[in-house]
């Protein structure tokens, strides 16, 4: 029996960091994409006008890549998906750095675009799988990972501008390293229960589901908003509103990303002490609170300051909003987290113009708090985070002090 045991315990410890290299890849992959976009508009010649509907292209596209995904694990493994839609993503990453012409970059973004989706899709149901197995919070160690990859992709894409890489030449490495690698990783990817799923899936009509899950899904829409936010406007920001330099205007997104990085690092333990209720509206706070300090910043260090609370703060929402789904839809994980995952588009597609068509109206100031009005309605769905059962199943690490989420005894 304790061999048994033991051997379950491994294939899950392989498991997770398997699916770790995956969220960091992925975290590479898509931060060199869109932080060469101006070189990539570059090279291919794109106007102003048309690179919106370029940049709006792929979320959408991303959006029906999950859509799929929710009816492809109904016969096919969520693991088979992503072992076969990472690979996807790399070429067609290095498709964008090799045209030549509008025609190829709009076949290589739309084949990233739904392979994204896929990937995001299947990578979070198997993080809730393996949350549920492992008994206690993981999920945000694998979000973490993502970050660790967006840094250093991010920071490959600074190198490529500083010595004026192509892209191909910039992307051809990391695309030459990371696929194998990930190929090599999903032998040892852990699928959940999937019998079970796809017969509470056949069970349960999509419109109960959905009307059960539109909590997590405006959260979820909500904290891409505030994502976007970040991502699209704080150099503009600091530097057009609190006077920055440009230099120290690129600093914003990286000090986000690491804050990110560090929250998300320490959030699961959070998770296992306090219970993901806490944790949620903690983040909430935080974030909420680095929207107010940017808005009323008298320059760009205090501006600064508001950014880290943003980092520290909506880093714990996304995959904790994950992690809920799960417990929400035990025997139906799979789909709720590819539902759930359409709101991570939708929120990104919204936040930039949001922002900037209030920037432009009527202040950057006063479009700072929009978001942070829509990141505190989570306070009011918070408790959805604590929702159905708190207990995943074996304990195949120590003993955890708290169970996961609220209310839970110790054991």
């Amino acid at each position: 029996m304790s061999d048994g045991t033991d051997g379950i315990a491994g294939a899950l410890r392989w498991g997770r960091r398997s699916l770790g290299f995956s969220f960091f890849a992925q975290g590479a992959a898509f931060a060199l994409l869109v932080t060469r976009i101006p070189a990539i508009q570059d090279q291919y010649g794109i106007s102003d006008g048309l690179l919106p509907v370029f940049l709006a292209a792929v979320p959408i596209l991303a959006g029906a890549g999950s859509v799929g995904t929710e009816h492809l694990v109904k016969r096919v493994r969520p693991s088979r998906v992503l072992r076969w839609s990472q690979p996807v993503v790399l070429l067609a990453l290095l498709g964008v750095g090799a045209g030549d012409n509008l025609v190829e970059v709009a076949v290589a973004l739309g084949a990233f675009g739904l392979a994204v989706g896929a990937l995001d899709a299947s990578m979070n149901m198997l993080g809730v799988s393996l949350q549920r197995a492992y008994g206690r919070s993981i999920m945000l160690g694998f979000h973490a990972a993502y970050s660790l990859g967006g840094i250093v992709g991010a920071s490959l894409a600074w190198v490529g501008a500083h010595w004026d890489l192509s892209l191909f030449v910039s992307y051809l490495p990391v695309a030459a390293v990371l696929l194998p690698l990930c190929l090599v990783g999903s032998r040892w990817y852990v699928d959940g229960s999937v019998a079970a799923e796809e017969e509470a899936v056949r069970q349960q009509s999509g419109g109960l589901v959905f009307k059960m899950l539109l909590p997590l899904c405006l959260v979820m829409s909500f904290a891409y908003i505030g994502d976007s936010t970040v991502s699209n406007w704080s150099a503009k920001y600091l530097q057009d509103v609190l006077g920055s330099s440009e230099q120290l205007s690129t600093v914003p997104y990286n000090v986000y990303m690491v804050m990110t990085l560090v929250g998300r690092a320490v959030g699961d333990v959070g998770v296992r002490r306090f219970g993901a209720v806490a944790v949620v509206r903690c983040g909430t706070v935080l974030a909420a609170a680095g929207f107010g300090v940017v808005a009323v910043a008298p320059g760009p260090w205090v501006g600064m300051l508001g950014f880290t609370l943003l980092g520290l703060g909506l880093c714990v929402i996304v995959p904790q909003t994950f992690a809920a789904a799960g417990r929400m839809f035990p025997n139906a994980s799979d789909a709720a987290v590819a539902r759930l995952n359409i709101f991570n588009y939708v929120g990104f597609l919204v936040g930039s113009p949001l922002v900037g068509a209030l920037g432009d109206a009527w202040s950057y100031r006063g479009a700072m708090l929009v978001p942070m009005a829509l990141v505190l309605v989570t306070l009011v769905y918070a408790p959805a985070f604590g929702s159905g059962t708190d207990r995943y199943g074996g304990k195949h690490e120590r003993p955890r002090a708290v169970d996961v989420g609220p209310g839970g005894s110790g054991v």
